[in-house]
Order: C-alpha cells, then sequence, then structure tokens
C-alpha cells in the first residue's frame, strides 16, 4: 500500500488533509477500498493545497513556499507560488516532486493512469481568482466552474477506473452545481477577499449592489438573488444525479453522498430563508443522511 497515514505528515501537510472534514460531501469515506481512500485523499490533498494556495490561506511559516523553492521574498506572492506548484506537479510525471502532498500523489498518478490535465485546470482556476474578482454572466461563471471544479470529479472517476464520456457530462454537472452551492455559503467570505461569484447580470436583475453583500443579514432583493442561484444548482444536481443509478456498490454509495451533500446544503440555505452573509448554512449530518437516503431511491 502506497498511501501515507496523515498522522506521519508534517503540519502543513496534516492541517490541510483535515480540512476534508469541513467539506459538504464525503472525501474519502471508510466504506471504500483501502487503495480508493488513499487515492481519493491524495487527490484531495493536491486540490486542498492549490486552494489554500489561490486563498492566502497556508500555514503560517513559510513552509509549502520553502517546499516548492520559493524564496522568502516571494513566499506571499500567490501567482509565483502557483508556477512554483505547477512546476512541482509537472515533476510527479517526469521526476521527484518537492512537496510531500505532491509526492502522495505520484503513486495514485502511476497506479491510475492519471494525466496532468485536470490538475492543470485546478491550478488555472486558482491563478484566475487572482486576476478575476467578478463574473458579468453565468456563463462565465461556468466557464469557472469548468476549472475549478468538473476536474474533482474527472478524477474521482479516473481513480475509480469508472470514467465514460456519458459519467463525465453527469459528474461536470454535478461538480459545477456543489461549486454554485459553496459560493452561495461564502457570500461574505468571498467577498471579504473581494470575490464575487455571482454573476453580475443576476444580481442587476435581482437589483443587488455590491454593498448588500457586505450587510450584516441578506436584504429581501439578495435573499431573491440567492434562490435563483439555488435552484440553478438544484436542477443541476437532478441532471446530473442519473451518474449514480450508473454504477454499483461502494461507488454508488460515494457518489451518492456527493449528490446528497450539494442537496443538504441547499436545503440547510432554504431553511434560512436564503440569509447567507451572516455565515454559511450547514446541513446537519440527519439531513444529509436523509439526502443520501433519497438519492439513492432516485427519488430526487
Amino acid at each position: 500500500m502506497t498511501g501515507i497515514d496523515t498522522a506521519r505528515l508534517g503540519s502543513p501537510e496534516r492541517g490541510t488533509l483535515d480540512k476534508a472534514a469541513g467539506e459538504n460531501f464525503p472525501v474519502a469515506p471508510f466504506f471504500l477500498p483501502r487503495v480508493w481512500r488513499d487515492d481519493l485523499m491524495a487527490v484531495y490533498g493536491f486540490a486542498r493545497l492549490v486552494d489554500d494556495i489561490g486563498d492566502g490561506d497556508l500555514a503560517p511559516g513559510g513552509a509549502d513556499a520553502r517546499l516548492l523553492g520559493v524564496s522568502p521574498a516571494d513566499a506571499e506572492d500567490r501567482l509565483v507560488l502557483l508556477d512554483a506548484f505547477e512546476a512541482d506537479l509537472r515533476r510527479v510525471f517526469d521526476a521527484t516532486p518537492r512537496h510531500p502532498l505532491l509526492l502522495r500523489l505520484q503513486p495514485t498518478v502511476r497506479r491510475c493512469s492519471l494525466t496532468p490535465e485536470p490538475f492543470l485546470g485546478l491550478i488555472a482556476a486558482n491563478r484566475q481568482d487572482q486576476l478575476v474578482k467578478r463574473y458579468e454572466t453565468y456563463d462565465d461563471l461556468l466557464a469557472y466552474c469548468e476549472l475549478s471544479a468538473n476536474p474533482v470529479g474527472r478524477l474521482v472517476l479516473a481513480v475509480t477506473g469508472t470514467s465514460t464520456p456519458e459519467r463525465i457530462r453527469l459528474s461536470d454537472s454535478i461538480c459545477t452545481a456543489l461549486q454554485i452551492v459553496e459560493h452561495l455559503q461564502d457570500v461574505a467570505e468571498d467577498l471579504g477577499r473581494d470575490r464575487i461569484y455571482l454573476p453580475a447580470e443576476d444580481m442587476k436583475r435581482f437589483h443587488v449592489q455590491e454593498a448588500d453583500l457586505a450587510a450584516k443579514t441578506t436584504g429581501a432583493s439578495a435573499r431573491a438573488l440567492v434562490a435563483y442561484e439555488a435552484q440553478r444548482a438544484r436542477d443541476l444536481l437532478n441532471e446530473g444525479a442519473p451518474l449514480v443509478g450508473s454504477v454499483h456498490g461502494r461507488l454508488k454509495l460515494l457518489l451518492a453522498g456527493f449528490v446528497a451533500g450539494g442537496r443538504a446544503a441547499i436545503r440547510a440555505i432554504a431553511a434560512a430563508e436564503y440569509d447567507v452573509l451572516p455565515g454559511p448554512p450547514k446541513p446537519g449530518k440527519v439531513q444529509l443522511l436523509r439526502e443520501v437516503g433519497v438519492t439513492l431511491r432516485g427519488e430526487g
């Protein structure tokens, strides 16, 4: 077995992987075969670390920058860090990477014959986050999700050996929906980073100004906008849900967890009456399990 126990990783790497517990969906649940869990956590470690670089959320002390060969003078420059991270990713495919999380990823890449493209997409999304702070149209947002979210689902299918063109299409719908849901939960946090993922054309339609998103509670117009975007995410989840029925066994339960996590999060947002600004509405475990059952029965 080539997986690395998180307890044996250094504190920055262990802290990165520990963030899996806070996701809307299960990353590598216990019921999966050990090799799948190791591979999915290796992929998650990459995805989480690149997001942490893009968001400026790396562990204090500059350890990640040093591992990537970035000088202390450039350790706070996210674009420099992303360039160094991409260079280290390329070593995963033809040499020996420097960063422990990428070293952990290398056996997974080889065992599952993964290609660089989905990983490069996630890096490109984080580069875009440094340069693009607003999205004019829903189509613009979908193009961003093609980089920021859809590669993750494609990697899950590749790791489990179940990729087909139709499953990739369905997975893309689910992953885009999950990204939109996360944006809705994190409107206030994203605004604090000077990012708005609500399409400008929709904000105009619902008469929502940027100042409205900085309020302590969500006004009526902004709630209507959040409800509108939540319905879009719900529709995408429903469109992608047949992916669950296309597979069998423990993978079916994993994919049901992804869909159910998105649905439960949308229900939590609705239960909060779309008031997302005080903090991200999160579903409870009972609601999540209920949604898993509904998804497995194909009732959603």
